[in-house]
């Protein structure tokens, strides 16, 4: 048992939040523990900070939260000071001791730590000003600003668990379930369909034994939604479990992660053992009759097991791979049982909506889905991360107001969403709402929430070449259409980035991918064709250019590209000649130098080494 105690009943909690709300401290500094700003050593920087507040005597009076995902990962690592909101990025620990001196004790500002907003060419302070921010609706990443994802107390400080409590007691499984579905919420993982009705299809089943679990098995390359849900806000996930096992009927959940997250998985662990010790997870749960536990169940990582069919087989110990349907799994999931499976963002999401209600929920949303969406915001744009965004924002506003628009003030060329299954769509369509139909019917898919964005600087070809040897290694081969078919495909492709390619195998092309659009069994086959099918729809001058004009027009396919120092350009410092592995730079000092075709590789060294930028593609 942890210092809080055991909660027994709802009179009890709402004592604990009672006296939280007293005891909250108004000042703190929050250090963003994410991944992302770990990389760039931000653990360190909050070593740094409780070193420097103890020794300064204020530890007890300003804690220091480690956070879950701030959302600009460009800025990493982030600090944010609170009551004030003053954000700092690309903070060292060589300037926590200043934040400390200046802001924390003095309320002066660091203007060399603030964020500088190209477009206005001014400093902001405050974070909420930031337009990366500003457009957003932060309904499930706002409270990581604000809690240490490892300590329960922060969690139950924001209104945590109150919707879990509030379903038990004061409502039943039928009204849990029609506000769900009043408020539009569609699964977040990908197919769109609609939470209510999966939870009612497994509620109806009169059965002993019943499961829900949480899909945590993000596969796709470049997204990081589901991951920092679980990393800032893991409570929120299990929270929405809770809820969704008493409207289906289930008093098991099962977390199904990846083993390529550890640090999910340990707060994942971590959160469960805190809300067992105090009662919320559990027999009887705060009084009300309903018992509930969670266990983890980790995946090998493979990407097919996304799929709810092959995920419950990897959790019976069985190959990770689909099976037919019917029968669903509401009818026969998890040892023959019936079987709930949700995405992390989904179950997110139920506690706001018995908190908030439906109509509320609802309000920020489109005609058919109700509620926001996050994207993982990454490739050719000005400020990566992760945004929150109402369902229906259309892609421009995304892209230029939340992101800033294209790195280094280039054009955009195409932006793909719905990760490595889903569509490239040209610069023109980006008045196209974030919306399940929208993006299904312009040739992409809303997918798991990944969007990346493209300058003229991408090859749509190799674009497909990349994603479709994904996929083709990631095939669990039990459909001969998507083991055989994709892997044609891919060969195809390769033939067309090395210029052996003809005209017929366009029309070859795009025929398999129809077929295995049309044949095979589970999502990751049907989808695994959009990105040469939308590329060929939109980019099919590029294929065209590779085939008739031996030519990659972006200047990437090696096959096809020469490298060329510029003589008037050429300085002759030799930066590019030191760094050349092939040693294929000739020249002296202070001379022109020359690329010796015959050794090339073409592997760009130069091209990013040479601060003449004397040498190009062409």
């Amino acid at each position: 048992m942890n210092a809080l105690g055991l909660l027994r009943d709802v009179k009890e909690l709402k004592r604990l939040k009672s006296e939280l709300k007293k005891e909250k401290r108004e000042k703190f500094v929050s250090v963003c523990g994410d991944t992302g700003c770990s990389v760039w050593d931000s653990k360190k920087v909050d070593e740094v900070f409780r070193r420097v507040l103890e020794e300064k005597g204020l530890s007890e009076e300003i804690p220091v939260k480690s956070t879950g995902c701030l959302g600009f990962c460009e800025c990493g690592p982030v600090v944010i000071v609170f009551p004030e909101e003053i954000f700092y990025q690309k903070v060292n620990e060589e300037d926590v001791e200043e934040i400390v001196e200046e802001t924390v004790v003095k309320g002066k500002v660091v203007e060399r730590l603030l964020y500088h907003d190209p477009r206005e060419d001014k400093k902001i302070v405050k974070a909420s000003d930031i337009p990366f921010y500003k457009k957003q609706v932060r309904n499930l990443l706002g409270d990581n600003w604000l809690i240490d994802p490892g300590s329960i107390v922060d969690y139950f400080s924001r209104e945590g668990y109150a919707a879990a409590a509030k379903a038990f007691t004061e409502m039943s499984p039928e009204e849990v379930i029609n506000e769900i579905k009043e408020a539009r919420l569609r699964g977040r993982g990908g197919a769109g369909f609609p939470t209510g009705v999966k939870w009612e299809e497994c509620f109806t089943k009169n059965v002993e034994n019943k499961y829900i679990i949480c899909n945590a098995d993000e596969g796709d390359p470049g997204a990081f939604m589901d991951r920092s849900i679980l990393e800032g806000n893991p409570h929120s996930v299990l929270e929405g479990m809770m809820i969704g096992g008493y409207a289906t009927g289930s008093n098991h959940g099962i977390v199904y992660i990846r083993e390529e997250y550890p640090t999910a998985l340990e707060k994942v662990k971590n959160a469960i053992l805190k809300a067992r010790e105090t009662g919320m997870l559990g027999e009887n749960i705060l009084n009300s009759g309903f018992d509930f536990d969670i266990t983890v169940s980790v995946g090998a990582g493979a990407f097919v097991c996304g799929e709810t069919s092959a995920l419950v087989n990897s959790i019976e110990g069985k190959v990770g791979e689909p099976r037919q349907k019917p029968p669903h799994l509401a009818e026969k999931g998890l040892y023959g049982k019936p079987t709930v499976v949700n995405n992390v963002e989904t179950l997110a999401n139920v506690p706001r909506i018995i908190r908030w209600g439906a109509e509320e929920f609802a309000r920020a949303g489109s005609k058919n889905s109700g509620g926001t969406k996050i994207f993982s915001l990454v490739g050719k744009i000005r400020n990566t991360g992760l945004v929150e965004v109402p369902l229906g924002l259309p892609l421009r506003e995304i892209i230029y107001e939340i992101g800033g628009g294209i790195k280094g003030g280039g054009h955009l060329k195409a932006v793909q969403t719905g990760g490595p299954s889903g569509g490239c769509l040209p610069g023109y369509m980006l008045d196209i709402p974030t919306d399940f139909e929208e993006l299904d019917a312009a040739g992409s898919m809303m997918g798991s929430g990944g969007m990346i964005v493209m300058d003229y600087g991408t090859c749509m070809v190799e674009f497909s070449r990349y994603f479709l040897s994904f996929l083709s290694g990631e095939s669990c081969g039990k459909c001969f259409s998507c083991r055989e078919g994709i892997y044609r495909m891919l060969e195809i492709v390769e033939e067309v980035a090395a210029g052996t390619a003809t005209l017929s195998h366009l029309d070859l092309l795009e025929e398999l991918g129809e077929m295995v659009k049309n044949t095979t069994m589970c999502g990751l086959g049907k989808t695994s064709a959009n990105p040469v099918l939308s590329t060929l729809k939109f980019f099919k001058g590029e294929y065209l250019a590779h085939i008739m004009e031996n030519r990659c027009p972006a200047g990437v396919c090696r096959a096809l590209v020469t490298v060329f120092i510029n003589q008037e350009l050429c300085s002759g410092c030799g930066v590019c000649r030191k760094k050349c592995p092939e040693e294929a730079i000739t020249g002296e000092k202070k001379e022109p130098h020359y690329i010796e075709k015959a050794l090339c590789s073409k592997c760009g060294i130069c091209i990013e080494s040479c601060p003449e930028e004397a040498i190009t593609r062409a």
